[in-house]
């Protein structure tokens, strides 16, 4: 068996297993526990200011984005991701404003469709442009069935499946594929990014306590803002 080959058989005995696993447990219900989050401070009459207002990077980030990157084999999924990320500014900024399980949806959606649009870009741009783009509708549909899921049967499997199977597989593919288009010295450190906010997320309550200005979920809204203007700054040198 090839190279390339065995890879490909790897990323889909992977994609098999979380699913094997993931059905094989009970239904995952949504912690009420989650809309919690360490500050809950209003300013300009806003509740939950910082955690409100430190989602205007995602919209930032994604219409630059949308304005920098037009010259790409997949453009739909890069169009689509940059979409994804403006939205989730609305959406978690939407949520923040009341948390609850109503409203969390919308900041989920956009996230999905972030999610699956990076995704269909990875493919195409390490393993082959064809796979990339015929995976992308696949992708978002399943995506939104995610959702979909959860929001009818309070079932957050296929949610799970959805968000962290890429992050699983995406760095098995920058490390064992090469792109002819550019470095993948971008991808890393949207990566590298993306880890530390769901470290600046875990210890939201630590970090507040101990910042007192900033929590930690305001921390990760920012973090995984800078992995994306990163990665879109990497992808410019490229172009140019």
């Amino acid at each position: 068996m090839k190279k390339n080959a065995k890879l490909k058989f790897i990323l889909f005995g992977l994609l098999a297993i979380s699913a094997i696993v993931l059905c094989s447990l009970n239904p995952i219900l949504q912690d009420p526990n989650y809309h919690f989050f360490s500050d809950q401070n209003s300013c300009l009459t806003i509740p939950n200011c910082w955690n409100v207002l430190s989602n205007l990077p995602f919209f930032i980030v994604g219409i630059y984005g949308l304005i920098s990157i037009k010259s790409k084999d997949n453009i739909i999924a890069y169009r689509l991701f940059f979409i994804g990320v403006s939205l989730v500014a609305f959406g978690s900024g939407y949520y923040h404003l009341h948390p609850s399980n109503q409203t969390l949806v919308w900041d989920r959606l956009p996230m999905t469709i972030a999610f699956m649009g990076l995704f269909s870009v990875v493919l195409s741009e390490f393993i082959n442009k064809n796979i990339g783009k015929k995976a992308l509708l696949p992708l978002l549909l399943f995506g939104i069935v995610s959702i979909l899921y959860w929001v009818f049967y309070e079932d957050l499997r296929l949610y799970i499946l959805v968000q962290f199977y890429p992050i699983i597989a995406i760095p098995i593919i920058l490390l064992f594929y090469k792109s002819k288009n550019h470095s993948i010295f971008g991808y890393w450190l949207l990566i590298i990014c993306y880890g530390l906010a769901k470290v600046f997320e875990y210890f939201d309550t630590e970090i507040h306590q101990t910042l007192n200005i900033i929590s930690g979920h305001s921390l990760k809204h920012i973090a995984a803002a800078l992995g994306i203007y990163l990665w879109i700054r990497s992808l410019q040198r490229t172009i140019s």
